[in-house]
């Protein structure tokens, strides 16, 4: 497959990392480049290599769709030295932004910028240790709020907060608090973009973030891990579960 999404539309990838014993087959190493098998190489602990190797598994096995590449042939830089990813070597490659958390891996692919973000829902006390960070703005908005919701609200606004912040190209170098992403005043989000809720699975939340005057068309997909490891091939059969806007 040779593709890019169209105008307006952003596609999400899904993978949920399998847990247990056993980590990641050898085989998906092969698959990685130098730096990032280095980068897996220096986790303390088997559960964070593993989350780091599936995550870029997924991503090459997603970005080869849409490149007709061979997934162990993508080259990757980035925009100035701590900007966007972007795929080198490829004629018009597609925007694409890549997001883990505790066993949820999120890879978005659009024909321009984007940038995705999935949270899993964090203790309160984290929440609480968080607000001084926030816009005050949103941090109103959420200590109205009772400890159980906000910890849902704090995850849904963290998740759009990263989501902008990774299309921007600064990620968390730009502090938290300049930008207003809540719900109460969607006219005073940041100016040209469009920032918006995945559905995703129960105790997480993720969004994607374009730079576009209207929503996007947001078509969510999820993979398993067999389709992603190299004995797979390039096709899979990826279960497209939302198709939608915002």
């Amino acid at each position: 497959m040779r593709r890019t999404p169209g105008p307006g539309a952003v596609e999400v990838w899904l993978l949920p990392v399998p847990g247990g014993p056993g980590g990641v087959p050898p085989e998906a190493y092969a698959v990685l480049d130098a730096a990032e098998r280095r980068r897996a190489r220096g986790f303390a602990t088997e559960e964070g290599r593993s989350r780091y190797v599936w995550a870029h598994l997924a991503l090459r096995r997603v970005l080869a769709r849409y490149a007709g590449a061979d997934p162990a042939g993508l080259r990757f830089g980035r925009e100035g030295r701590y900007g966007r990813p972007v795929l080198r070597g490829v004629d018009g490659p597609p925007g694409f932004s890549l997001s883990h958390s505790h066993g949820l891996v999120a890879v978005a692919v659009a024909a321009g910028v984007v940038g995705v973000d999935v949270q899993r829902e964090c203790p309160p006390e984290t929440v609480e240790a968080c607000l001084p960070r926030l816009h005050p703005w949103e941090r109103a908005e959420l200590e109205r709020l009772d400890p159980a919701r906000r910890v849902e609200a704090f995850t849904r606004l963290w998740a759009r907060k990263e989501a902008y912040l990774k299309g921007l190209g600064t990620g968390l170098a730009r502090a938290p608090r300049a930008d207003y992403l809540g719900d109460a005043e969607p006219a005073a989000r940041p100016a040209g973009w469009s920032v918006c809720g995945v559905p995703v699975a129960a105790g997480y939340a993720a969004a994607v973030a374009v730079p576009a005057g209207e929503a996007p068309e947001v078509t969510v997909r999820t993979v398993t891990a067999a389709e992603v490891l190299p004995a797979a091939g390039g096709g899979g059969r990826a279960a497209v579960s939302v198709v939608g806007r915002g």
